[in-house]
């Protein structure tokens, strides 16, 4: 399994990134009670009605670029308006226990939160498409891994970097696998430490062979960089 460490974005002022992924646009209720009237719905027509409206269902599928694999058929996705029009007496509606935010007055905001799983939610970073997503991360002043963002690769979870940095007194390489595991988030603080371990190890790896320093380098220089993100845009860091 591989380990990565990323900096703590949505503790940075100036992520490009946060005021997107702070933005909750919608959320999954399990229990729609009192959030009816503002609960999404799906319109649709069951596989077996709609088979019986279009005798040559086949056609039909292939002129509204249906995937044949489908539950139903999903008015929003039926592009032909005479089948649009056969398919409407057969129109059924369901809830799909998604709530749109903007919806809601600040008091019920706060209560769809609470009664929300974190996981099911939706922010307006979800919303954005790959290729702005990877411009505003290449750009933004976190990214520190060469362009690509604020994440990259520590190495495998059987590195021996974190052995080395435990021969040497360097607690936060040393703990990097146990800390993965139990997701510890490390402060602007602990990045001036990390940066101390960094001088360590480099001095250390020529010590412990050529293989060491071939092999480590790459990631004392990755810890390098979060380090200095961290410091200089006062937010933790993280390996997961």
């Amino acid at each position: 399994m591989g380990i990565n460490i990323g900096v703590c974005e949505l503790e940075a002022e100036n992520a490009k990134c946060r005021p997107y992924k702070t933005d909750i646009v919608k959320v999954h209720l399990n229990d729609l009670k009192g959030f009816e009237d503002v609960a999404e719905v799906d319109e649709y027509v069951t596989l077996e009605d709609a088979k019986a409206l279009f005798p040559d269902y086949g056609a039909f599928v292939k002129r509204n670029r249906i995937n044949e694999e489908a539950d139903a058929i999903y008015i929003e996705k039926v592009k032909n308006s005479d089948d649009m029009t056969v398919l409407k007496p057969k129109i059924q509606r369901r809830f799909t226990n998604w709530v749109k935010m903007d919806k809601l007055d600040d008091d019920r905001k706060k209560k769809a939160l609470e009664i929300s799983n974190p996981d099911d939610r939706v922010t307006g970073w979800d919303m954005v498409d790959f290729d702005s997503m990877n411009e505003m991360c290449a750009s933004c002043p976190l990214s520190w891994d060469k362009g690509r963002g604020c994440i990259g690769a520590f190495g495998p979870d059987n590195s021996l970097l974190p052995q080395v940095a435990e021969k040497r007194g360097c607690k936060i390489i040393a703990s990097a696998v146990e800390s993965s595991k139990a997701q510890r988030r490390f402060s602007a603080e602990d990045a001036k430490e990390l940066l101390k371990e960094v001088e360590i190890l480099r001095a250390a790896l020529p010590e412990e062979g050529k293989l060491y320093v071939r092999r480590y380098s790459g990631p004392l220089d990755r810890l390098e960089a979060v380090a200095n993100v961290s410091i200089k845009e006062n937010c933790g860091f993280i390996f997961f």
